[in-house]
């Protein structure tokens, strides 16, 4: 690790999403119901390269992982299915770098299974780190809206069934392992992947997805290198303090009554990866 051993529990959640994105993100970009933390993002960025290192993110929606590395002073690429998030990640870049933000970012349109072709040939070998995080499913908690009742909004990042956030999990790491095999040809010897990751229900069944994500990534040909625990929620004292969206409070509480020890999410696993050095 280039910037020293990080600690293994991050507190990168003292301040809720909404504020972390304040000013320094595009309002549009709030209605992705899927964006990492920007706060783990720029920590892992800090973790495990240098400034002016190159950084990627071939599943980068909104493009928090390319903001925050280029603040950073670092450059990046980003890749995103999505045409909409993708116009959203390069607008995001622009009002970085108007904000002062040394570093520069290029965003292409496709599927990561088609990262190599669609990041030109020159940037393969040159990155140093790949942060990214798979998709948790076509829909999500998303935001209410509380006029006439309560109802979800911005909880779909995709409509398209062809997006891997509608497939099974099995076909999900299939098609990750596809993609971190190919991220893998984007690094530089030596270099890093970083994934964030949590346990997810689907159907009322609870999914190892960390575990999954190890699988996929040893079966990419990558090393397993570490495993953090980055807090999405806030400390106080000896306190946790939630960030728990209303419809993640509302089903916890709902499976606990039915007997179900259902808990809210507090942290996601950050999976670390090396490609071998030579």
């Amino acid at each position: 690790m280039t910037a020293g051993v990080p600690l293994s529990v991050w507190d990168t959640g003292q301040q809720p999403s909404k504020v972390q994105r304040a000013g320094r993100y595009l309002p549009a970009a709030m209605a992705h119901p899927a964006k990492m933390l920007p706060a783990i993002a720029a920590q892992a960025i800090r973790s495990f390269t240098e400034p002016r290192d190159r950084v990627a993110d071939p599943m980068c929606g909104i493009g928090t992982t390319l903001i925050e590395a280029v603040h950073l002073g670092r450059d990046a690429i980003g890749v995103e299915y999505e045409p909409r998030w993708a116009r959203l990640a390069a607008a995001g870049v622009s009002h970085a770098r108007a904000q002062g933000a040394s570093g520069s970012a290029d965003v292409f349109q496709g599927d990561a299974r088609d990262l190599l072709t669609l990041v030109p040939r020159e940037m393969h070998g040159t990155v140093a780190l790949v942060l990214t995080s798979p998709p948790y499913g076509g829909s999500t908690h998303g935001a209410v809206t509380t006029s006439g009742g309560i109802t979800k909004r911005d909880n779909r990042y995709s409509r398209d069934r062809a997006n891997l956030g509608h497939r099974t999990l099995d076909e999900l790491f299939t098609a990750f392992t596809q993609i971190l095999a190919a991220a893998a040809a984007l690094l530089r010897p030596g270099g890093t992947v970083a994934v964030t990751a949590r346990p997810i229900r689907r159907y009322g069944v609870l999914s190892d997805l960390p575990g999954q994500v190890i699988d996929a990534g040893i079966h990419a040909g990558l090393e397993p290198a570490g495993r953090y625990v980055a807090l999405i929620c806030g400390l106080r004292d000896d306190h946790l303090i939630t960030r728990a969206s209303f419809f993640a409070m509302y089903e916890t509480r709902r499976m606990r009554a039915a007997g179900l020890p259902a808990c809210v999410t507090a942290h996601e696993d950050l999976l670390v990866f090396r490609k071998a050095a030579t």
